[in-house]
């Protein structure tokens, strides 16, 4: 498959029930799950959890947030978990720091991962940023193995797969709803809008201005709404230059729903992947 599932939906559950969902989501045949770092469990931690309580799922954090740890101890972290689950496990890294400048924090935290000294073995790892402007985006490609876009409409997709190149990995998140009501994909937009300043800048790239916020345009840009939509939308990224996409389901509580992913575990069988030969 070419889909996985992200949520937000973790924070606050006791652990037996995220294992449970884990294993579900495993067993529904998703590739990848992914969840947020915010106010829950740390993400390293709450990754091996994730990890031990499947067999075959990869576990992706999107995104551990660089400024809740010294880069020695993600580095550390890292390599703990590569070397324990052999291909299971994407550091989806990002974030901000009071009064930096987001590349250059995220340039020197990456530096300050690679100089690490540790004992540990050095296994095989994949590690991702999340990126969204031209300069992140290059980073991404320069000294990571790609990038994971959040809250971003398919052109950004095409964008970000010509600047990173074709050998980048990119992974791509994708609100979606169920039914036909826009009103929770209205809400998702507006608290992102909002909150983020970056993701406001990102938008008007794409020709999203204030002018805009709230309409119809922006949010069908932003969150596929019923079940034909989602599946045509995770193509048009693919198509676009995705490796991977990941839907977040909105809903309006803050349960796990697994009532939706299962309504959407078809979605994979049903797109054609990337042609990374041409």
């Amino acid at each position: 498959m070419s889909v996985g599932i992200w949520t937000f939906s973790f924070d606050g559950k006791e652990i037996g029930e995220v294992r449970d969902a884990a294993s579900e989501v495993e067993e529904l045949g998703f590739d990848t799950l992914w969840f947020g770092e915010y106010r829950g469990r740390e993400a390293f931690t709450q990754a091996g959890l994730l990890l031990a309580a499947t067999s075959r799922l990869t576990v992706a954090t999107g995104i551990a947030r660089f400024g809740h740890r010294e880069p020695i101890a993600a580095a550390a972290a890292e390599r703990t978990l590569a070397e324990a689950y052999p291909g299971r496990f994407i550091l989806g890294l990002g974030g901000h720091l009071p009064g930096a400048k987001p590349l250059d924090a995220m340039r020197g935290y990456l530096d300050g991962m690679d100089a690490a000294e540790l004992s540990t073995p050095d296994f095989p790892r994949r590690r991702l940023l999340a990126a969204l402007g031209p300069k992140m985006l290059s980073l991404a490609a320069e000294r990571a193995d790609g990038a994971h876009p959040y809250f971003v409409p398919v052109e950004h997709t095409a964008l970000a797969r010509k600047i990173m190149g074709p050998s980048a990995f990119l992974a791509v998140e994708q609100a979606v709803a169920l039914g036909s009501d826009r009103e929770i994909a209205r809400k998702h937009v507006s608290m992102y809008l909002e909150l983020a300043a970056h993701h406001r800048a990102n938008l008007r790239r794409f020709g999203h201005t204030e002018v805009d916020y709230g309409s119809d345009r922006l949010v069908d840009a932003l969150v596929a709404v019923g079940e034909d939509a989602i599946s045509e939308r995770v193509q048009a990224h693919l198509d676009a230059g995705a490796d991977h996409v990941c839907l977040q389901v909105l809903t309006e509580d803050d349960r796990i729903p697994l009532a939706e992913w299962r309504l959407l575990s078809g979605v994979g069988g049903n797109v054609r992947k990337r042609d990374v030969t041409g």
